[in-house]
């Protein structure tokens, strides 16, 4: 504990540390505040009795969770950041089909930026068309015999402006995303979705607290929940950090077969080198179809349609779980190429013991990442699908979400990557981090 108290003063004793951590801060306070401002035309009062009367057992729900409660108060942040991510997950896929993305790819920081170019255009088209679709669904709801959205204000007036300030307000996080990365500690857009699920964590805990109080839930089943929350934790914590390492021998001088000063090093390969992306990912193209259904909220048919990809539904999970693994391989190939890392270390003089360089080191090393990737992902799938059978089994949706899955992985993810950039910060400046004195390391397979 006193290690740990000594990292967190080294913090503020840096003082480009302290600046970037203050300015992060910052951005973040103004991310919770946009959370909380009422879109023009929308009555505020009658909107907090039509969410009173809303299920949170649904994707919309879990989609309010992401953005810190800003999609139930239909403020001008309440589209979040998951356009964007949309937009990057459109153009990753792209690039991995098409040539001219693929070219792109490889231009390096003129090919960069063109593709974040790209992607900007591309979330400014999916916030205007998700913002459509918000505006048709706030039309459309009641409290206390009457609508939300004055009846004088609704139509065309009320769509266009609704679709402009949301839009513009996806644009401004994504500018605050960026800002964090480049100003701040980084993962600027991994930590505005942070900061929306961590918003959450009081009301969660104040509905379990309600449960138990009023006699709805007794004390020792709550207690039970929260022991396996904690090895939830655990897990995702072990999961995360896990690595297989692959010794690699440098040879100072061959002569013949002998190796003469042979220096042996190792590829750390992890069993989740893909994070928590694979599941923002799959949960960003999820919305996407309940997105397009907001646009019929009078057609019964398209309602039926909506049942299928209900966040509790049966047929919603098993997509979700296949996305999820199916993101981790993209991503982590993505992240990790065999090929790149088999032609470096051949030029460098490097070779796995027992691997021909080459094509073989290629697909030997492809292999073992294809290994143990596939209990990684089955871990992300289960783990994010567990919230929607913990809510059939009667947990409250707040608790469940919160503490059952994706919100889990996402605060645990980015909590990890966080320390280990304010880690590198304190290194670089001989100062003892998290890392050591907290005891969070990769562990070995």
């Amino acid at each position: 504990m006193a290690k740990l108290s000594e990292s967190f003063r080294n913090i503020f004793k840096i003082q480009e540390l302290r600046q970037r951590i203050l300015f992060t801060a910052g951005l973040l306070v103004i991310v919770r505040i946009g959370a909380h401002v009422t879109l023009p035309g929308v009555d505020a009062k009658l909107l907090t009795e039509a969410m009173r009367s809303q299920s949170s057992n649904t994707l919309f729900g879990l989609y309010d969770l992401f953005v810190g409660g800003a999609f139930s108060n239909a403020a001008i942040f309440a589209l979040g950041i998951m356009p964007y991510i949309s937009a990057s997950i459109i153009i990753q896929l792209l690039g991995a089909v098409i040539p001219y993305f693929q070219k792109l790819t490889k231009e390096g920081e003129e090919g960069r930026k063109k593709i974040t170019q790209l992607t900007r255009y591309g979330t400014v088209v999916i916030s205007m068309l998700q913002a459509w679709g918000v505006s048709v669904q706030l039309m459309s709801i009641n409290a206390a015999g009457m609508p939300i959205v004055p009846e004088m204000v609704q139509g065309f007036g009320f769509q266009l402006s609704t679709m402009f300030v949301l839009t513009g307000g996806t644009m401004f996080m994504m500018w605050l995303g960026e800002q964090i990365t480049e100003r701040g500690i980084g993962n600027g857009i991994s930590l505005i979705i942070f900061i929306g699920i961590v918003a959450r964590f009081p009301n969660a805990l104040l509905d379990e607290y309600q449960l138990v109080s009023s006699g709805a839930r007794g004390l020792i089943i709550e207690l039970i929940i929260f022991v396996l929350m904690f090895f939830i934790v655990a897990g995702i914590v072990l999961v995360t950090q896990a690595t297989r390492r692959i010794p690699v021998q440098y040879a100072k001088r061959v002569v013949g077969r002998k190796i003469y000063g042979g220096v042996t090093q190792y590829i750390p390969m992890r069993v989740n080198t893909a994070g928590v992306m694979p599941i923002i990912f799959a949960q960003a193209i999820m919305f996407i179809p309940n997105t397009i259904l907001t646009f019929f909220p009078e057609s019964e048919f398209m309602q039926s349609i909506a049942g299928y990809f209900s966040y509790t539904s049966i047929t919603y999970s098993v997509i979700y779980a296949l996305m999820i693994i199916f993101f981790t391989y993209f991503y982590t190939a993505v992240a990790f190429n065999p090929k790149d890392v088999a032609e470096n270390m051949q030029k460098q003089g490097g070779f796995i013991p027992g691997i021909r360089p080459g094509k073989h080191t290629s697909d030997f090393i492809d292999n073992i990442l294809t290994k143990i990737t596939l209990p990684g992902s089955i871990f992300l799938a289960i783990v994010a699908i567990l919230p929607a059978f913990l809510m059939r089994m009667g947990v409250t949706s707040s608790f469940a979400s919160f503490f059952g899955g994706t919100s889990l992985l996402i605060v645990v993810g980015v909590g990890l990557d966080t320390l280990q950039q304010i880690e590198s910060h304190l290194l670089m400046r001989h100062y003892d981090g998290f890392m050591k004195s907290g005891k969070i390391k990769g562990r070995r397979m």
